[in-house]
């Protein structure tokens, strides 16, 4: 049974370094005690994700369905044969994962099936459940059953997973309207994205950050840094954004190349051991 876990850890670990160098960045910087369990949270999010956003030849409502019974499944009975369920039930009864936090991800994940546009609540609830929860998962891990912790920190942590869901939003605009037709922001037509529209965005997204910086500071310090990295990853992407044109953002995904992302990964770690965070 030993030797399983350990495969699944590493299943859930290939598959995060595999589909986002940001994030691998993110958490190779924080403890090694919190690597295996934040892989593990990535790895089933990925997979999610994947079914409702690339699996396009097959029925994807049922292979939703049928991931998200046996993602409760696994829950309840303490086990799966799929690596990736199995490494994340693991942290869920470890760290004590609320399972409304699960069901929100798995609803947000449902209405990218259903919806190309979104009003203003509808948009509110998919940021929840595809990106907040996901932050609130990590934070429980985190904090390792300090309750109060966590209570503390769970606006800032909902903020943050907020932000970078609005900049992925900006960033995959071309490809989610014209691979999948869809548009996140509510009351705006991809055909006429106008510069106003995107700088309200953009000051939207730096509330949040602004709000979340506050709650990455107060993290455990076997947390910190690393969340601090994604939070100044994230805010260099957001600064390439905010210099295109809304017109261009259309037609091009904005990207920070490995070699800048390394170059904030030492210039963060210079800054945090200066105790400047």
């Amino acid at each position: 049974m030993e030797l399983f876990n350990q495969v699944s850890l590493k299943v859930s670990r290939y598959i995060t370094s595999s589909y986002s160098t940001s994030f691998t960045i993110g958490i190779r910087t924080l403890h090694k005690k919190l690597h295996d369990p934040i892989y593990s949270i990535y790895g089933f999010v990925r997979v999610a994700d994947e079914i409702v956003d690339s699996f396009h030849n097959y029925n994807k409502a049922e292979l939703l369905e049928r991931f998200k019974k046996d993602t409760y499944l696994a829950i309840e009975e303490g086990i799966s044969t799929n690596p990736v369920l199995q490494s994340f039930q693991l942290v869920v009864h470890k760290y004590n994962i609320d399972k409304e936090l699960i069901e929100a991800f798995l609803h947000s994940m449902e209405m990218d099936l259903h919806n190309n546009t979104y009003n203003a609540h509808a948009y509110n609830e998919y940021i929840y459940g595809s990106a907040e929860v996901v932050g609130l998962m990590c934070l429980k891990v985190f904090c390792n059953g300090d309750e109060k912790s966590y209570q503390e920190l769970k606006d800032p942590a909902r903020k943050l997973g907020a932000a970078f869901q609005k900049v992925n939003f900006l960033r995959d605009m071309k490809s989610d309207f014209s691979e999948r037709g869809r548009v996140y922001f509510p009351g705006v037509d991809f055909n006429f994205f106008t510069e106003s529209t995107k700088k309200e965005i953009e000051a939207e997204i730096e509330n949040d950050f602004k709000e979340a910086l506050e709650g990455i500071k107060r993290l455990p310090i076997e947390a910190r840094f690393g969340v601090y990295v994604a939070y100044i990853y994230y805010q260099a992407l957001l600064k390439k954004i905010k210099k295109e044109s809304a017109c261009s953002i259309k037609h091009a995904r904005v990207r920070v190349p490995n070699k800048e992302k390394f170059a904030l990964l030492f210039a963060s770690w210079f800054k945090f051991r200066l105790n400047y965070l």
